[in-house]
């Protein structure tokens, strides 16, 4: 199986809901298994917009409101690896906090198997939060960055 091949393969399984996959060709054999995504916690900043209502929870006008997700789109690993923010050590990374980024823009890389996988923004905004640090594993499915419109 040629290389190209294998990474389109590769890519296809990562973005399936298909959680194992076997194929055969001419004696080579390549079995992936995907693990469920597990629940990561995320650790949320409390900005000067949420000063309010932190306002109303102390004086119990609160109701019964639960704690709001981060507003914004995540943008998730694809797959298992381990999480660059910049191209090489010595480079800026590709995005900071407070960047404005468009749709299809490099974010990140995740090294998997010795494969260097380019992690593109689906959306267009700003970087309001990066959720990993720069060499850190990371899961299938786990938070990467938050972007917001702007």
């Amino acid at each position: 199986m040629e290389f190209e091949n294998l990474l389109t393969l590769i890519k296809a399984v990562s973005d399936s809901e298909l959680t194992e996959f076997h194929y055969e060709e001419n004696g080579t054999n390549i079995h992936f298994v995907k693990e469920q995504p597990q629940q990561i916690p995320v650790q949320v900043q409390t900005v000067a917009a949420a000063a309010p209502q932190a306002a109303a929870a102390e004086t119990g006008n609160a109701g019964s409101e639960t704690a709001a997700e981060p507003e914004g789109m995540i943008v998730k690993a694809p797959l298992v690896g381990t999480f660059y923010a910049a191209p090489s050590e010595d480079a800026d990374p590709f995005v900071s906090l407070g960047d404005t980024v468009k749709k299809g823009q490099t974010l990140a890389i995740v090294e998997a198997m010795k494969l260097m996988n380019e992690i593109e923004s689906d959306y267009s905004g700003k970087i309001a939060e990066i959720y990993v640090e720069n060499g850190q594993a990371v899961e299938y499915g786990q938070p990467l960055f938050r972007i917001v419109n702007q």
